[in-house]
C-alpha cells in the first residue's frame, strides 16, 4: 500500500485535542485516487493545516497567559497552528512541481513546540 498523502488525510498535533483533515489544494494538478497529492510545502495554516481544536502548549502565548491567570492551572486555548517550515522529509524520488511528495511518516513542527504528524493517508 502506498504511503503517499492526499487531501483529506488526517493530521494531529501533540498539543491539540483533535485530529483534523489536511486540505491539500489541487494547484499541483497531481492526483491519486482522484484526490490532490501533497508535497512537503503543503504546510500553510489555516488553509492546509486547520485548527486542532484547543492548544495545550505553554509555549503558546494565549495558553501561557490563560494558565497564569488561572494561578497555574493549565487552561487550553483555541489552536492556531504556526508551522515553522515544510514537512520533513518527503520522498525525494517523487517530485511534484519540484517538491518532494508528502509521505505518511513526515512531520511538521509548530512554533508553539508541537509536532504535527499524519495519522492516515487520505487515500
Amino acid at each position: 500500500m502506498s504511503q503517499f498523502v492526499c487531501s483529506t488525510a488526517n493530521v494531529k498535533c501533540m498539543f491539540g485535542d483533535a485530529a483534523v483533515p489536511l486540505n491539500i489544494l489541487p494547484t499541483n494538478r497531481v492526483f491519486l485516487n482522484n484526490k490532490p497529492m501533497g508535497t512537503i510545502m503543503d504546510n500553510q495554516a489555516p488553509v492546509t493545516i486547520p485548527s486542532f481544536g484547543m492548544c495545550k502548549s505553554l509555549a503558546n502565548p494565549a495558553v501561557a497567559s490563560a494558565t497564569a491567570a488561572a494561578l497555574g492551572v493549565l487552561t487550553p486555548q483555541p489552536c492556531m497552528p504556526v508551522p515553522t517550515g515544510p514537512w520533513i522529509v518527503g520522498n525525494p524520488n517523487v517530485l511534484i512541481r519540484n517538491n518532494p511528495a508528502l509521505m505518511m511518516t513526515d512531520k511538521c513542527m509548530c512554533a508553539w513546540g508541537g509536532t504535527i504528524t499524519i495519522t492516515s493517508t487520505g487515500q
